[in-house]
Formats: structure tokens, sequence, C-alpha cells
């Protein structure tokens, strides 16, 4: 031990106590956490108090970082230099703050997180925000404290203009606790203070109509407004921000382009995990993806595959990857240098709280100058008017010493006055000088009434201050970046999509596409029809149906499967477009096609599924009926619908209520008809019953129907060359069944009569006069008519011709579509066609009604 020391013994545990709560406040109070007051942290307040003392301001060169991390480094803040540099780097970054405050020249870093380069490369100055945060520093606004080693003094807060903490927002992690609090709006910001100085007891809810939300300088979409509505009243939340996408079509292939990301996110890093997803098969549908961002601005392209649906895809990047990423709101700052944990209301009150001492403080300091100066102006305006005896007396004095004492005893002057007096310029002496003062003196009185009014009244230093936080925002403010999707939260996908009708038509190859209704107009009889589809050579369209986009589709396929998907699932396609293959879309097997779907309502509606049954006929004349409750739980491979026998395949399937009645027709011509009651509901394997008996060996059954109505239901058949009619089910006029019911498994009536001019039967459908008939040719030709052309005729006859066919042409398919009479209505308004009045006469559209 040497010589003089001495040692005391101390518990390591009271030790280890203090020493950390020192550690711990220190972190708490002057590093990690920002002042309630300017929103800044030691650092970042040293970093442009220093700016201000070497005086690179806005409007002054760029000087080098080092020289100005060096300042503050051995002036303020004795810690590394890339604390510092780094601090001055972030308020640099157009992507870190949503007002920067240093101007940087040089590689300030990338929002794909490159670093920034070496201090001694590049070059920084104030912006002009920062001026405002600064302004009125030399006015003893604010107090200072010594520096780390005594020797200069340095502010403990800046007396800022702006408020900071709201419009920067802050992050930072002290001991034991943390600060993440988002940027805002400069504008809104503004408004909201001004608001809420003229109404001190305003609710948060109303500030919240200023203050809308928080607003990312990386722009983006904030998605669903729980989070922000709890952030702002308790100061804890959490809110969802999601990149700005767009879905676009790019040289022939579906792209997602994003041209926002959610603030704090790393570009490359966002994209490489998308990419790691995509390999590792978590996210399916893109083939590629490029970052084609450029000084212009951002832009991620994903390039989708052919049979991707974008939105879905799009909510699978939301869903999985950082395109949408959450802030967690924690509002604790520093308040009179103790950890708090503030709402919208408390930062906007200790904001202008701040600005009000500010206020007083600088008109205090205005009015004291100014007394001085009145002061000493009293004394030269006596010394002017006697000039004379002034001169005469200083000349008469050995030294200044004696004259400033001549002087105060002769005039009863003060000792500043005296001295003012004789350091007085000759050229003060001319008449202009004289009138120069007293119009300052005068002046000078005005403004120290003013200043001594502002300090009396409390509502002027409040108007000061709106008016001062009024022109702040003239000159910073600008328009929101962060969009607000209020309908956010757990929004589905469905809500995204708009529930509209639309044609789902799948071709003889199994080309499946949905198209909005309003592509198809109305045609009259015996056209030739429109170009429906571009198919592949051999190709027709073969089933056409009308749905809305939020129903469910299921696909019962030959081999008796059940698939099941979402309408707005199947990929949309123009009129002309080929649409995309069933088998890309459902894991069907190869040999195996789709013959019927069944759109049905919501599967998870439990009255739905259970009063609703399936009825399935097969090529043979088997007949199945099976509960909807069967296929309400779906199975990506598709479950077992019905049991195929041999060289039997599934025809058709139709949604019933239970109380229906069934009618199949067979390709000779023959129909028969009988109570859906006489097949008893059955398992999902079964394979049915006999409901009907083919003619001959070549005979099969061409369609299925189901009758609810008989009364007001009518029959279409169709034969392959064209023919067509409609038959009643039961005579409206009389109720006779012109179908009579039998018990299924006859051999039916004729339903159409079959000759060489008429050809096979092909279809058969149950109209009304409200429905529309889409026709379509194996050439893939569509004509589109209404069904109330069409007469109704007996059971027997062979029917008129329905379309021209050229060629060996023949029908291919028929299918009904619910006419939309807004369409019709439109249809005669737009054209200025005449139409017709009730009672017969013409209507001249054109005419005012």
């Amino acid at each position: 031990m040497a010589e003089g020391e001495k040692l005391i013994p101390i518990n390591i545990e009271d030790e280890m106590k203090s020493a950390y709560i020192d550690y711990s406040m220190s972190v708490i109070v002057s590093r990690a956490l920002p002042d309630v007051r300017d929103g800044l942290k030691p650092v970042h307040r040293r970093v442009l108090y220093g700016m201000h003392e070497l005086g690179v301001r806005s409007n002054t060169a760029h000087k080098k970082s080092a020289r100005i991390v060096g300042e503050v480094l051995g002036k303020y803040h004795p810690h590394g230099d890339t604390s510092v540099y780094d601090a001055m780097v972030r308020m640099a970054q157009e992507w870190s703050l949503r007002y920067m405050l240093v101007d940087g020249q040089g590689n300030f870093g990338s929002i794909d997180g490159d670093s920034p380069a070496a201090m001694r490369y590049t070059e920084a100055r104030m912006r002009k925000i920062s001026e405002d945060m600064l302004a009125d520093i030399d006015k003893e606004t604010v107090d200072h404290k010594l520096n780390f080693d005594d020797t200069l003094q340095e502010p403990t807060v800046l007396p800022t203009r702006i408020p900071g903490l709201l419009v920067n927002g802050a992050s930072g992690i002290a001991v034991g606790m943390a600060t993440n609090m988002p940027p805002h709006n400069l504008s809104e910001v503004v408004d909201g203070t001004v608001a809420y100085i003229e109404n001190n007891d305003i609710e948060i809810d109303e500030l919240i109509t200023h203050v809308k939300a928080p607003d990312f300088p990386t722009g983006g979409t904030i998605y669903g407004y729980d989070g922000v509505r709890e952030a702002f009243k308790t100061g804890r939340g959490r809110i969802v921000m999601r990149g700005k996408a767009i879905i676009e079509e790019v040289q022939g292939r579906e792209t997602i382009i994003v041209t926002e990301i959610p603030y704090q996110v790393n570009k490359a890093d966002m994209i490489k995990k998308t990419a790691d997803l995509i390999n590792d098969k978590k996210i399916d549908g893109i083939s590629l993806i490029r970052d084609e961002s450029d000084r212009n601005g951002m832009r991620i392209v994903y390039v989708l595959k052919r049979d991707a649906i974008p939105n879905i895809v799009l909510n699978m990047l939301y869903k999985y990857t950082a395109l949408q990423s959450s802030f967690s709101v924690n509002n604790i700052a520093l308040v009179k240098g103790r950890p708090q944990l503030l709402n919208l209301k408390d930062m906007i009150h200790h904001f202008v709280e701040h600005r009000h001492e500010v206020v007083v403080r600088r008109t205090k300091y205005e009015l004291r100058k100014a007394e001085e100066r009145a002061h000493i102006l009293e004394g030269l305006i006596i010394a002017s008017d006697n000039i004379d005896e002034v001169i005469a007396l200083i000349r008469a004095s050995s030294n200044a010493d004696e004259a400033r004492e001549k002087l105060i005893e002769r005039f009863k002057l003060s000792e500043i006055q005296a001295k003012a007096i004789v350091e007085m310029r000759l050229r003060q002496l001319t008449g202009l000088e004289q009138d120069k003062l007293r119009n300052e003196y005068e002046e000078l009185m005005k403004t120290i009434e003013d200043l001594k009014d502002i300090l009396d009244k409390k509502e002027r230093r409040m108007d000061i201050i709106k008016d001062e936080l009024l022109h702040v925002k003239d000159k910073y403010g600008d328009e929101r970046r962060s969009l607000i999707e209020y309908a956010g939260g757990d929004l589905s996908i469905e809500d995204m999509i708009p529930d509209e009708q639309v044609v789902i038509t799948i071709s003889h190859a199994g080309y499946i596409k949905r198209t909005s209704l309003t592509e198809y107009k109305t045609q009259n009889r015996g056209g030739v029809g429109q170009k429906a589809s571009t198919t592949r050579n051999e190709d027709f369209l073969e089933h056409l149906f009308v749905g809305t986009n939020h129903q469910y589709m299921l696909f019962f396929t030959q081999k008796g499967k059940c698939f099941w998907m979402r309408v707005y699932e199947i990929p949309e396609g123009s009129k002309t477009s080929k649409g995309r293959a069933i088998q890309n879309l459902i894991n069907i097997e190869q040999d195996d096609k789709v013959m019927a779907f069944i759109c049905t309502q919501d599967l998870k509606d439990e009255d739905y599924i259970n009063s609703h049954y399936v009825i399935m006929a097969t090529k043979n004349g088997q007949v199945k009926k099976t509960s909807l409750e069967q296929y309400s739980r779906p199975r990506t491979n598709g479950i077992n619908a019905i049991t195929i026998k041999e060289d039997d395949e599934l025809l058709e399937a139709k949604l019933t209520t239970g109380n229906s009645q069934v009618m199949l027709a067979l390709k000779s011509g023959k129909a028969i008809r009988f109570e859906e009651a006489k097949t008893r509901p059955m398992g999902r394997n079964a394979s049915g019953v006999r409901g009907i008996r083919l003619q001959h060996d070549k005979d099969e059954v061409v369609g299925m129907v189901t009758v609810e109505n008989p009364q007001e239901e009518s029959v279409l058949v169709v034969s392959e060359k064209g023919y067509g009619k409609r038959t009643y089910i039961d005579d409206p006029e009389d109720g006779e069944a012109v179908y009579r019911i039998t018990n299924r498994g006859g051999k039916g009536v004729k339903t159409i009569s079959i000759t060489e001019k008429t050809g096979h039967l092909v279809a058969i459908k149950t109209v009304t006069d409200e429905d529309d008939l889409m026709i379509i040719n194996k050439s893939g030709i569509a004509i589109r008519m209404a069904v109330n052309d069409l007469r109704v005729m007996g059971r027997a006859t062979q029917g008129v011709k329905l379309i021209n066919l050229k060629g060996s042409d023949s029908i291919a398919a028929v299918a009904k579509v619910m006419k939309d009479e807004d369409e019709d209505e439109l249809d005669v308004e737009d054209s200025g066609i005449q139409g017709l009045n009730e009672d017969g006469t013409t209507l001249d559209t054109n005419e005012e009604e």
C-alpha cells in the first residue's frame, strides 16, 4: 500500500446499487430519451448548437462533417465520434426524419442500409427549419448549463418554434424503459396546437380531427385506425403500416409495383427476405423480383406467374414480408427531467408551455435591452439640448474620468449616460442626427409600452405563439405522405373485391375465366352472334354460368370428385381472352375434367347448408342426392362426391331445396320428370339410384334440370343443328302436366321430335321470360338472345331455328343468363331509339320527359 493511502471497506452490493442507479439515471436523463419541449436528445441538441456556434447556417457554405463533429466532441459531447456523426447523419436522411434538420452533401447512406461515407468526406450545414429551432437562443430564452469541463455554457433545451417531438418523433432505449414515437405532419400538428391554444379543455377526440395520424417520411398506408386512436389517447398503441402497391400489366405480365414501403424498413433486406420466402415456397405466384428504384423514386417490381391472382399474392406479401409492418407507439419523454408517458394532448400542452416560457423570457430580454437603450438616449438628448455647455465642460476637463464626473454632477446623469456622452462622435452634433435621436427615443417608448403589455396579458402571448406557429406552417408545412385507410384492420381479401355479377366460362379443354357481366350485350334471335372467346384450335366454350364474386364454386368432375373455390379466385379475363386451365387452379387428375359446377352462398351458414341438397346425374342415367352440408368442408385435394361405376361419368350436379322436381333428357329426345323426394339423401360415397332408362346402347343423358315452380317455368330444349323450342312443364291455363310426373327409372316421354334436320338433342334448360340465353357453337361463336323471343310450343314438335349455323358447325353448349334490367333501359336511352309507352304509342327518348 502506498504512503498516505487509506482503505475504506464498502459493501459491494451497495456500491453496485448506487453505481448502477447513477448509470441508469444518466442514460435516461442525458442520453436515450428526448425532452418533451424540443423533442431532441442531448446529442442532437449539441450537434445543432455546435453548428450554430460554428456559424454554418442554411445560407452559408457547407462545412466538413469532421469539423462539426470535432466542434461538438471537443466542446459539449464527451463520447465517441461515431455517436455524434451517426446522429448528424440521421438528421440528414430523408427516409429517417419527416423534416430533416441537417442539409448533407455527399454520401449519407441509403434506405437499403448502405452506410454513409466517412465524416472526412461529407459536408453539412443546417437546414432552415433548424434555424427556427434555435431562433432567439441569444435572447436568454432558455437556461444554459456548464459543459463537461465547466469551461463553456450549453443550452439545456432549444427555444424551438417547431413542435419537434411530434413532428419528427424519436426512438431510444434507456435502462428499464424505452421510447418509440412516430413522426407527424407539421401542418396538422400546428392546427392541433392552435386548436389547443384556443381551447385548453379540448378533448383528444377533437384534436384527432386536426392531427389525424402519424405521417411517415417514407409514405405508405396506415392500415386501420384503432391503433392510432389508442396511441393518441393513452400514449401507447400499435399502428399497422403497409407499403403502397399497385397492380399493373407490364409487357403482358401481371405485376405488383411497390412505390413506398413502411417506415424504418430496409428495402434491400425486405427484397432479400421475400426472395427467400419464394424459394422456400412460402409465397407462391411470384416469378421474379426487380428493384427498379433510382434517383426519381422507389419502384420494386414483383412479376407474377401467369396463373397467379394478383390480389392474393399481394395479401401474401403483406402477411409474410415487411411490406406490412407495425409501429409500436410508446410515448415516453422527459418532463422536467423525469420520464413520463404522454398522450397527444400532453405533448401539445408541454410544447405550448415551453413556447410560453420562451416568449415571456424573450419579451423580458427585449424590454430590458429597450430600457437600457432608452436610458442612454435620454442622456444623449439632454446633451444635445445643452451642447455648447457640454463641449465647454469636456474641454475644461483634464481626462475622460473627470469629464464624466462633471457631466454627472451638472446634468444629474447616470454613469452609463455620462460615458455615452463622452464617447459621442462629432457627427452626432448635426441637426439631422439630433432629430434621429428624438425619433428613435419615441419609437423605443412605444416598443417598451408594447412589451410591457405583452408581459401583462396572457392572451397576447398566446396570440404571438399562435402567429409564430402559423408562420412556421406556411414556411414548412406540406401534404401528408402516409395515407390513412380507416377501414383497415382484420380486412379479408373479400372486402377488397367488389361483389359484382360475373360471367364464368369454361371451355371444352378446361379453360376457365370470369368476366364482368356488363361485357355481354343482348342480340336478337337468328343473329350470327359475336366472337365470345379466342379459343385454341378445336377448343370451344362449353359451360357458361352467372354468379357473383363472393360466392363459392363447387366443381364436380367426371370421375365424381368435388373441388372448392371462391369465385373471385377465378382469374379475370376479357371476353376474348382464353382463360386459365382449371388443372392449374385445382388439384384435378390429368385424365379427369370438370363437368358441373354449383355456385352457392356462404358455406359457413349452418341453416343454409342443412336446408340445401346437391343432386347429381350421370351419363348412364343414375341420380343421387346428398346434403350440401357434406360439401362444406373443402380439402385442397378434393373430396369424393359420388362413386362412379365403370363406363359411366358424372354429367350434372344441381343445388336444390329438397322440394324440387327433377327432369332428365336423353340424346334420343326423351325426357323424364319425377319428384326429388323419390330419391333419399345418401352419403358422399354412394353411387346413387337409376333415374331414367336409356333407349339404346348409343343413347346417353344430355342434361338434368331441377324445377321449383312448374306453373311458371318452361323447358327449353336445343338440338345440335340449331333447332330449339320452349314447352311448358305444366300448362298454365288448366294446370295439366305437359310432362307428366312419373316414378324415377322409367323411359320418359318425347320432348322434341328428332329428325335428320334437327340432329340429336344437346341441351335441356328451364327458362322463364326474364332469362336470356347464350348459345355457343363449336367454332367458338356465341349468341345471346332473349328467351321471351321464343314462343311456347307443344312437347312433341321439332321447334324453330334458333341460330344460323355455317357449314358443318354445330351447337356445343347452351346456357341461360340473368337479364339485367338496368342494362336494357340504358340501351334504349343511350341509343336514342324509340321505345313504346304502355299504351303502345311511341316514346321519343330524346325528349324531356
